[in-house]
């Protein structure tokens, strides 16, 4: 059984993968405790992998699930992959990095949180992924040098404050413009008003 805050269909919102239907597994849970989290980890359900994948398969056309949380590799484990599998979507995932992931992920997003107060509590373990996308508050951006990472993003940490938005927006696209390996990543689905 896994604890399930929700499970929806919606566009991704963030990095690589912008713009692309998806369905969006939302575990409730973390091994940190971040500031800035949206996940209402009081809010769940335990279900069964069959359960989720018939969730899953509403969504016949969606050629992507993304599990998200939360810390989504606190509870994904074989069986619940190897079920999610068997929809023939690709498979991604994202993570704080804090621990290891199991085979089988086709698009690894890693988000370390290291850089953040309730977020360092623990080192962030993973080195590779497929896209790296950093929560940017004006942290030094060598400590992620020695992650292997096909894509880089810089993500400007979302506030409720328009004023600090813009702050946040501001030092962000200089910071890109600064290091430009890293690119820009907005939470298009704010923008949009979407979930």
């Amino acid at each position: 059984m896994y604890p399930i805050n929700e499970i929806f269909c919606s566009l991704q919102g963030e990095g690589y993968n912008t713009g692309t239907a998806s369905v969006f597994i939302r575990f409730s849970g973390c091994n940190l405790n971040c500031t800035f989290c949206d996940t209402a980890h009081h809010r769940h359900r335990m279900m069964s992998a069959p359960e989720i994948v018939d969730q899953v398969m509403r969504y016949p056309n969606v050629p992507l699930i993304v599990l998200t949380g939360g810390e989504p590799s606190l509870f994904l484990d074989d069986a619940l992959l190897k079920a999610l599998k068997m929809t023939g979507k690709k498979i991604a995932i994202e993570t704080n990095g804090t621990r290891p992931l199991p085979d089988g992920i086709d698009w690894v997003t890693l988000s370390p949180k290291e850089a953040f107060s309730g977020g360092d509590s623990l080192p962030c373990v993973l080195t590779y992924c497929n896209e790296l996308k950093v929560v940017y508050l004006g942290q030094d951006l060598s400590q992620y040098d020695h992650i292997n990472a096909h894509h880089r993003f810089l993500q400007p940490c979302y506030v409720d404050d328009v004023e600090q938005q813009q702050i946040n927006m501001e030092a962000c696209v200089k910071a890109v413009l600064n290091n430009p390996k890293w690119r820009l990543s907005l939470q298009t689905h704010k923008i949009l008003n979407i979930k």
